[in-house]
């Protein structure tokens, strides 16, 4: 069973958060949250269909630079809609001229949903950055100086290290080094919070940080099956650990 009490974390000196999962979606992968707008808009295809879109527009956008710095998230999914219907479109499964007919809801259905979970933690990084200097490390696509200045959350965060631009993806642990120097702290003393087991906390456990897991509905069976004993069940009981 998942631990409903955490040990209280001594001896942190400063936290590195995930982005994309753990401050925008309360943990629930976000393919969930698209296939859920898909839903929104009235495009009812199968999961199994969906993912093979959702992986090919992941691929697009990692080999082609689609999504430029100044881009913000309505931008980004808007983006990442079109390229997803394309391939739907290319598969035969809805017409060419339903992809303007489906991206921009789904996108806006997005986009709504990331600002409610934005203003939920918004909370917890106004308590935390009051008492630790705060990092953020997230794979993302370029844009997440962006994304965050217009949720008006970028200000919490004294340094961005952001795979696009440093050139090392999560789960490499070179990343959260990068975090862990931008702190200027020992690993030890350094809190690690995100939303993906492999991504986050195996990485960030290797090199010696703390670390604390929010859960939500993960990509794999395999994922939610996973059992850790730092289990957060929502991103304010992170303010009952570290206080």
């Amino acid at each position: 069973m998942e631990n409903t009490q955490i040990e209280k974390l001594k001896d942190i000196k400063g936290i590195i958060f995930d982005y994309g999962g753990t401050i925008d979606s309360r943990g629930v992968h976000w393919s969930e949250i698209i296939y859920d707008g898909y839903k929104s808009a009235g495009l009812e295809i199968s999961k199994d269909i969906f993912r093979d879109a959702y992986v090919y527009a992941e691929r697009e956008l990692a080999k082609v630079r689609h999504i430029l710095p100044e881009h913000n998230f309505y931008d980004l999914l808007l983006i990442k809609m079109r390229i997803e219907l394309s391939y739907l479109v290319a598969n035969g499964v809805i017409f060419e001229n339903d992809i303007d007919r489906y991206a921009r809801p789904i996108a806006e259905y997005c986009y709504n949903q990331a600002k409610q979970c934005v203003e939920e933690a918004r909370v917890v990084l106004q308590s935390l950055y009051e008492k630790f200097p705060l990092v953020l490390v997230s794979n993302f696509y370029g844009n997440v100086e962006a994304v965050l200045s217009d949720f008006k959350i970028r200000h919490f965060f004294r340094e961005i290290i952001e795979s696009a631009v440093v050139g090392v993806r999560k789960p490499d642990p070179k990343i959260f080094a990068l975090g862990v120097e931008a702190l200027g702290f020992k690993p030890e003393e350094v809190l690690v919070i995100g939303d993906s087991y492999k991504k986050d906390i195996v990485p960030a456990e290797s090199i010696g940080c703390r670390v604390l897991w929010l859960k939500g509905k993960g990509w794999t069976a395999d994922e939610d099956a996973v059992m850790h004993h730092a289990i957060l069940k929502s991103l304010k009981q992170v303010l009952d650990v570290v206080f």
